[in-house]
């Protein structure tokens, strides 16, 4: 097992999400920044969607409870092992009593901590991850906690280290027209596809709001409720959009101008306030 000693800001048990179930008005939720989550699978031989910790802002400090082989992906950072250094996106093994620090990343929000065998919490309709919007799932990681660790029978994978993503300043992701494109004016359409936005002090697992200069609607009437899905960027009155992150709700009564596909919706998830960002439209 695991035994969780500090958390830092927040920990989470995250693995790819519970899809299939927004009719019941459940979130996918899910890792924030998915290609984190699998880097860090892969690294120690589990299946890409195998549950993990997801850390907030480093500070996550765990004592291993039995031998076994770990590996921190996400944002570029260093671990502590019993007060010795060593680096992110590698697998490292850990003895028993071995204590693990994961420091606060220099840039970026989030690190994944995978364990080889996974994190084995009860499932919740098919999906160990935490749900901090519907209260799904586990718990957010409190000091005491003791997480089981199941056993791995795959080959250990040949993989030494799988680079980290590099920092991307200011980060420049796709965007594909939504389905109220046509509810902005022209003048909108081409303001958020052309200037820097600065990521605004609300960020979490539900969304980013971008700040910079309003996004004018050619269209003002009431819009119903809308699904909504990862990636969606929509505006609310006051014009400053907010693309959705993994926690996202389901629908939303404001209209959604465009959508950032899901594999750049790992790197918003990166972003943290005060961050450039520039979306691009883009066909595909």
């Amino acid at each position: 097992m695991i035994i969780v000693e500090r958390t830092g800001p927040l920990a989470l048990i995250e693995d790819l999400g519970r899809a299939g179930y927004e009719d019941l008005g459940v979130s996918p939720s899910g890792a924030a920044d998915r290609s984190g989550l699998r880097t860090a699978n892969r690294l120690v031989g589990n299946p890409e969607d195998v549950a993990a910790i997801e850390i907030l802002l480093g500070g996550l400090l765990v004592a291993a409870g039995r031998p076994m082989w770990i590996a921190v992906a996400g944002a570029p950072t260093t671990l502590s092992i019993n007060d010795r250094p060593d680096a992110s996106h590698q697998p490292v093994y850990l003895r028993a009593g071995d204590r693990l620090e994961v420091q606060a990343p220099r840039n970026g929000l989030r690190n994944y901590l995978a364990v080889r065998g996974g994190i084995e919490v009860p499932a919740v309709l098919g999906s160990r991850s935490a749900d901090l919007l519907a209260g799904l799932g586990p718990a957010a990681l409190r000091p005491g906690d003791q997480l089981p660790v199941g056993r791995s029978t795959l080959p250990q994978p040949g993989i030494d280290v799988l680079p980290a993503r590099p920092a991307e300043r200011p980060l420049r992701v796709r965007l594909l027209p939504g389905p109220r494109t046509d509810w902005f004016t022209d003048a909108a359409l081409d303001s958020l596809g052309t200037q820097l936005w600065r990521v605004g002090s609300d960020v979490d697992r539900t969304g980013v709001r971008l700040d910079g200069e309003p996004l004018r609607r050619r269209i003002t009437d009431e819009l119903p409720s809308e699904g909504l899905v990862r990636g969606a960027v929509q505006v609310p009155p006051s014009g400053l959009p907010i693309v959705f992150g993994s926690n996202h709700p389901v629908t939303g009564g404001y209209p959604v101008i465009g959508v950032v596909p899901d594999a750049d919706c790992d790197r918003v998830a990166q972003l943290r306030p005060g961050d450039g960002l520039r979306l691009r439209w883009s066909e595909r």
